[in-house]
């Protein structure tokens, strides 16, 4: 019996769904390189895992019991695995992430995870989010000191004892923190209190009349990305 990754398995099962649905009680089996569904006195065999499961060989094979054990066995544990939930924009968290990182480059290369969960946890949109960390950094390209020395991600102002380099501007202890708080300001200051688009934010975020339509601009581009 040659195990794969329940992931894998899953694929298997779900490619082969056909089968599933007309041969009633099914288990699966590997064997070799081979897949096999068990399906009572049958077996439907698909060795390439490819999409075409109604052209699928039917064999007559013997399968031992314990072969058929592990495979219920392995059934149980395929059925258990949960599908991911669409979090935004008809994707997934991870999905969400990996959309996000095509745009995030310098010291915020890799930080689409955090962007997309903290989004999803607060409500907050996250290209909206992702956009004004963009403009106020510069960071589809190459970040500004702000966030490449006190992990200041969007632009934010600080107390006197957390100024960055001696400025009016926040410093936080590391990225993630820096991300966070972004996050948690735009939910508590913006978000909540009905500014939920660039246009609506411009004017309390930001003293530049033409901030809402770059911030507009790197939406579209995250978007398109």
């Amino acid at each position: 019996m040659k195990t794969k990754s329940v992931k894998a398995l899953f694929v298997a099962v779900t490619i082969l769904s056909l089968a599933v649905s007309l041969y009633g009680e099914t288990v699966l089996a590997i064997n070799g390189e081979n897949t096999y569904v068990y399906t009572n006195n049958v077996v439907l065999k698909d060795s390439e895992l490819n999409i075409k499961p109604a052209i699928a060989e039917l064999k007559d094979m013997e399968i031992s019991a314990e072969e058929i054990k592990i495979a219920r066995e392995i059934k149980e544990e395929i059925e258990e695995v949960p599908e991911e939930p669409i979090v935004y924009d008809g994707m997934t968290l991870d999905q969400l992430a990996e959309k996000l990182n095509r745009s995030l480059n310098s010291t915020i290369a890799g930080q689409g995870h955090a962007f997309a969960t903290y989004s999803v946890e607060l409500g907050v949109d996250p290209y909206l989010a992702v956009a004004i960390v963009l403009h106020e950094t510069g960071c589809k390209w190459n970040c500004s000191s702000l966030t490449r020395n006190c992990y200041n991600v969007g632009g934010m102002k600080g107390g006197s004892s957390s100024k960055c380099n001696g400025g009016s501007y926040a410093r936080f202890s590391s990225l993630d923190e820096g991300i966070k708080a972004y996050m948690n300001n735009l939910h508590r200051n913006y978000v909540s209190k009905g500014l939920t688009t660039a246009n609506a934010m411009g004017p309390k975020y930001a003293a530049s009349e033409s901030w809402a339509s770059k911030v507009n601009a790197y939406i579209e581009s995250i978007k398109a990305n």
